[in-house]
């Protein structure tokens, strides 16, 4: 098994990381993937969105299950953080407000702040009112299903986005396998999430398009089902089937942790030929996340 001697291209991106608490975890699972729905890619997406991190009740401020989510936007927006703020606001009042037992929470240390929970007070229509609760300020909001408490402020920074790992495989089963293995690897680090469903996207694609009203396309040279029919092919012989994995992490050093032990996690897996990584020569980002130099350092 190759690990191409490359790396991944990321982007600059701001992000606000949430806490959603529940009754139980039929809630909370119901809230979260509401929550995060529709949200894997910039390229179509509003907004990017996913689960850091599942909390056990006595890690939580109410002492409830709870789920940790971060939502992205992509830097080059126009107003990148006005973009984030409205994202929280409608994701956190049509599908986490609606939602029977739910609790908003900060989970970004940061200096910068959305008034998120005063704004969405408003939907109180004047009986929403502030208070001191589990040492937090809050805003409690009545509703027809009890109250809602969302933390005042909701803090938000800038991280890095667009992290990702391509799996050479000799069939779809090991494709699949190899990228479940590596996100599974990347859900136990606090701070990184994976975006599309699953964590694993099946259309990689490539910066622009032969049409105009198209900013991104599928990478052709990497489809396994073109390989005999376009003369520049990158895909190998033996190669049938090549699944990614793209992610977002709070800061770079932790992006590169992920990236290692999705690495790692992956390399044994049976029809695996070739681990490699999207690049685009700088036409998304600056950061570049190398497959082989910071695994050698990690070992």
């Amino acid at each position: 098994m190759e690990i191409e001697d490359t790396y991944a291209e990321a982007f600059a991106g701001y992000y606000s990381e949430i806490l959603i608490t529940a009754k139980n975890r039929n809630w909370l699972m119901a809230v979260v993937n509401s929550a995060t729905g529709f949200a894997t890619s910039g390229v179509g997406c509003s907004c990017e969105a996913g689960i850091d991190q599942i909390l056990d009740p006595e890690n939580t401020p109410d002492k409830r299950i709870g789920a940790t989510l971060q939502f992205w936007i992509a830097s080059w927006d126009k107003d990148p953080v006005r973009a984030l703020e409205l994202e929280l606001i409608h994701r956190i009042g049509q599908c986490v407000l609606t939602a029977p037992t739910t609790a908003v929470w900060n989970a970004t240390e940061s200096v910068e702040k959305f008034d998120i929970g005063r704004k969405m007070g408003f939907f109180g229509d004047g009986f929403q009112k502030e208070e001191k609760l589990y040492g937090r300020n809050m805003v409690n909001i009545p509703r027809m299903m009890g109250e809602f408490l969302i933390e005042k402020e909701i803090g938000y920074g800038k991280g890095v986005m667009g992290g990702n790992l391509w799996f050479f495989s000799t069939s779809e089963d090991s494709a699949l396998k190899a990228a479940e293995r590596a996100v599974h690897a990347i859900n136990s680090i606090d701070g990184v999430v994976t975006t599309f469903p699953g964590g694993v996207c099946a259309a990689g694609s490539k910066v622009g398009s032969r049409y105009k009203f198209l900013i991104a396309s599928t990478n052709e040279k990497f489809c396994p089902a073109l390989k005999d029919e376009i003369e520049d092919s990158r895909v190998p012989e033996n190669v049938n089937s090549i699944s990614e994995i793209v992610f977002n992490g709070v800061n770079e050093n932790i992006m590169k942790e992920a990236m290692h032990h999705a690495i790692e996690a992956a390399r044994e897996t049976k029809g695996l030929m070739k681990i490699s990584a999207g690049n685009y020569g700088g036409r998304l980002g600056k950061y570049k996340i190398y497959l082989r130099n910071m695994r050698k350092k990690l070992l």
